[in-house]
């Protein structure tokens, strides 16, 4: 029996496609409201989840360890109201959860919007045990519980879901640069430093958010103290900070450590930013064979994305090869149709290759995109400069 467990608070616009998304699944939703003041609880309660009513605790770790109380499953599941399961990974989880000797299940989210680590692994399916328990202000995790109950009971494993289980779009940029939700957070990573210093995953967490806001300085030196204190066995937390340590950095500083984090044996897709960010680099210096090589291997890695392709594109233009080009720019479209950028490049590698009428058709799509999305200014330069190259009218 799977159990689905979740805490809640003002989730109406969201929930039922969470809820959705694990019908048929699991086999009961357990969830903990925390004090809804919208439609949430007649939501759930309409979907069939059994929900119980607690005061906000202050810390995630509490509600959760609430939320777990109440479930029956031998398995749990747990979800925040911004993510969705993935129909591909119910298949593969049900083979996974049949292991007699399997304790916990980490989950590949794909982070939308993330444009530098649009993937993460979460440990959010777990047996059912009474020693494991959720702890941490910040980022509240079970991983803690688990490792000390693998050391009093070693015949357990781990193991990864080898195909994205989770869409999760509450991790943007956007929403952690302002509002109580940043406030909210910023404060817990304060508090989880302050009570573990140097702890990887918060320093990782702060330090890049601290480097965004404009305080470098500070955002470097949490980035190199969580990595000094960062075993070597840690890889996700290591290869998080390392990432964000480059990305602060520039030139050969840089490239140094996009490659120790790529020297980390993680899934290919985790360590895609690092990749295509060193491919960038190499583009720079010229070194286009290694990056087209980087950048493949992150499109074979990832072939769901878009962003890779595009990349792919932009490199091999460079190197002259104009139909790789144009056929991985088209790949990259047909996941993400609606990227005004990627359509301006087609247009200009197939201008470049003599296929006037499809440059045409290209860049016109660009233009309209950039106008539905607001970005009139952008149109209109374009449109001047396309205008230049080829007739946009027919």
């Amino acid at each position: 029996m799977l159990s689905l467990s979740m805490i809640v608070r003002d989730e109406a616009e969201r929930l039922e496609r969470c809820l959705a998304s694990v019908t048929g699944f699991v086999d009961e939703m357990v969830l903990v409201d925390t004090g809804s003041s919208d439609d949430t609880v007649a939501i759930a309660e309409r979907c069939g989840a059994v929900v119980h009513h607690v005061p906000w605790p202050g810390d995630f770790g509490p509600a959760r360890n609430t939320a777990l109380s109440h479930v029956s499953g031998d398995w749990v599941l747990v979800l925040d109201a911004d993510e969705v399961l993935c129909d591909q990974a119910r298949e593969p989880l049900r083979q996974l959860m049949a292991d007699p000797d399997l304790l916990l299940i980490n989950l590949l989210r794909h982070e939308l919007g993330a444009a530098q680590a649009p993937y993460s692994n979460v440990s959010r399916l777990f047996r059912r045990h009474p020693q494991i328990s959720w702890s941490r202000r910040y980022h509240a995790m079970v991983d803690d519980s688990v490792g000390a109950l693998l050391e009093r009971e070693p015949h357990w494993r781990i193991a990864d879901c080898p195909v994205p289980a989770l869409l999760h779009d509450g991790y943007r940029p956007e929403l952690l640069a302002s509002g109580q939700k940043a406030r909210q957070l910023r404060a817990a990573m304060e508090a989880e430093l302050a009570e573990r210093p140097g702890d990887a995953y918060a320093a990782a967490k702060l330090g890049a958010l601290e480097i965004s806001e404009g305080q470098r300085e500070r955002g470097i030196a949490l980035l190199r103290q969580g990595l000094a204190q960062c075993p070597s066995e840690a890889h996700p937390e290591r290869y998080e900070l390392l990432l964000h340590l480059a990305l602060a950095e520039d030139g050969r500083t840089a490239e140094t450590l996009y490659r120790q984090a790529l020297e980390l044996p993680l899934p290919p897709r985790l360590t895609l930013a690092a990749r295509l960010n060193l491919a960038a680099l190499l583009l720079e210096h010229g070194n286009l064979e290694e990056a087209a090589a980087l950048v493949s291997g992150g499109a074979e890695a990832a072939p769901e994305l878009a962003l890779p392709w595009r990349s792919l594109g932009l490199i091999e233009r460079r190197r002259g090869r104009l139909g790789e080009a144009i056929h991985a720019y088209r790949r990259s479209l047909s996941l993400e149709p609606d990227h005004p950028e990627t359509h301006q490049n087609l247009a200009v590698a197939l201008l470049l290759g003599g296929e006037i009428d499809g440059a045409r058709a290209g860049f016109v799509q660009a233009i309209s995109l950039l106008q539905t999305q607001g970005r009139h200014g952008e149109a209109v330069a374009l449109r001047q400069q396309a205008g230049a190259m080829v007739k946009l009218n027919g």
